[in-house]
C-alpha cells in the first residue's frame, strides 16, 4: 500500500508540514542543484523608480537590503518586498522591480555600472546622489546565477517561475544569516569574495528552496508533491541518480513497492507526465550535458544510454530537447 496516495485521486488538498522520515527526498533533489556565481550587484535607486528585468537562461536571485520596493512577473500581481526578502526566480524569467506599482520602467542594462571586484558592480539609479532632504536609496543586491542544470531540464521545470523568501526567512534563521553575509562580502570587497559568494548563494538557494517546500503547501504537483509523498520522491532522486540506467515502468513501480497501473497513476497526478516521458527527459538532457560540455561522441552518449543505435537516439534526442545532437555538439 502507498503512504500516500492509496488511489490517484488520493492527493491532499492540503499538504502538511514536512515529516522527518521524507527530509531525504528534498535532501536528495537538492544535492542535484548546484549554482554558479555570475555576476552579482549591489543596487542603490532613489524613489520613484522601476526597473525591468529581460528574461534570461541563469536563474536570478534579489534581495531587499534596506528601503523596500514591488515585483511583479507576466503571469503574477504586484507584491511588497520589504527589507530582509529575497526571491529566486530559477528560469530567469521577465520581471520589474519598482519603488511603486505601474511606474515607467527603465531596462536594469541601461544603468551605468561601476565595478566594485571581479563579478561584482555597483549600480546607482537615477537620482541616486543624495540631493537636500531626499530620503536614503532604496538598496538592492542581484545576483544572476547559473543552475548546474540546463534550464529545461525537468527537474528545472518542476520548480515554480518565483519563489519568495520573506516570512519564509523568518522560519529559517540560516536565511537571514546568509543574506547578511552577502550584504557584507560585498560592502567589504576582501579577497575571495567572489568565491565565497557563490558558496553563500549556493546554500542561500538551497534555503530558499527548502523554506518554500515546507510552506508553499496548495501546490499537489511538482516538487512539493514529490517531496510529501516520500515514495514519489525516492524514485525522483533514483532516476536523477543513474540517469544512464534503464528505467522502465516495472522497474520504478518495483522501486516505489506498487503495482505499474497505481504507480503510473500516482507518478503521473505527482510529476503532471508519465514516468515514461520524465525519464525520456532526463536521458537526453544528461546527454546534452554529455555532448555540450565533455565534448562526448554521440555515439557514445546514445551507447551509454542503452540505445541500440545513433539514430534512434538522435531521433529522441531532437524529440525531446528540439535540436539534434550534432548541432549541439557543434555548438559547444
Amino acid at each position: 500500500m502507498l503512504d500516500d496516495f492509496s488511489s490517484p485521486d488520493a492527493l491532499p488538498s492540503a499538504l502538511p508540514a514536512i515529516h522527518p522520515d521524507r527530509r531525504d527526498t528534498l535532501t536528495q533533489l537538492l544535492l542535484g542543484l548546484r549554482l554558479d556565481g555570475v555576476e552579482y550587484g549591489r543596487c542603490l535607486v532613489r524613489a520613484p523608480w522601476a526597473l525591468r528585468f529581460a528574461a534570461q537562461r541563469d536563474a536570478r536571485f534579489h534581495f531587499v537590503a534596506s528601503g523596500g520596493c514591488w515585483l511583479r512577473t507576466p503571469t503574477t500581481p504586484w507584491v511588497r518586498l520589504e527589507p530582509g526578502d529575497a526571491v529566486l526566480l530559477p528560469r530567469g524569467s521577465a520581471h520589474e522591480l519598482a519603488s511603486a506599482p505601474d511606474l515607467p520602467a527603465t531596462d536594469i542594462a541601461a544603468l551605468a555600472r561601476v565595478p566594485v571586484s571581479e563579478q561584482v558592480y555597483l549600480v546607482r539609479g537615477e537620482g541616486a546622489q543624495p540631493a537636500g532632504d531626499a530620503p536614503p536609496p532604496d538598496v538592492l543586491f542581484c545576483g544572476t546565477m547559473r543552475f548546474n542544470l540546463d534550464p529545461l531540464h525537468p527537474l528545472m521545470a518542476m520548480m515554480p517561475e518565483l519563489m519568495r523568501a520573506g516570512e519564509l526567512a523568518l522560519r529559517d534563521p540560516a536565511v537571514p544569516a546568509l543574506l547578511d553575509a552577502m550584504e557584507r562580502e560585498v560592502a567589504l570587497d576582501r579577497i575571495g569574495s567572489c568565491g565565497i559568494l557563490a558558496r553563500l548563494a549556493d546554500v542561500l538557494a538551497a534555503s530558499i528552496i527548502r523554506a518554500w517546500v515546507e510552506c508553499a503547501c496548495n501546490d499537489a504537483t511538482g516538487w512539493l508533491a514529490a517531496v510529501h509523498c516520500p515514495k514519489i520522491g525516492k524514485v525522483l532522486a533514483a532516476i536523477h541518480a543513474e540517469p544512464e540506467r534503464d528505467w522502465s515502468v516495472p522497474a520504478l513501480a518495483d522501486l516505489m513497492g506498487a503495482s505499474r497501473s497505481r504507480f503510473a497513476d500516482a507518478f503521473t497526478k505527482t510529476v503532471g507526465e508519465t514516468p515514461a516521458r520524465y525519464v525520456a527527459k532526463v536521458k537526453m538532457f544528461q546527454a546534452r550535458r554529455w555532448i555540450a560540455q565533455e565534448g562526448m561522441r554521440v555515439a557514445v552518449a546514445a551507447s551509454r544510454l542503452g540505445y541500440d543505435s545513433e539514430a534512434s537516439f538522435s531521433r529522441a534526442f531532437k524529440r525531446v530537447t528540439g535540436q539534434p545532437p550534432s548541432a549541439v555538439r557543434l555548438a559547444a
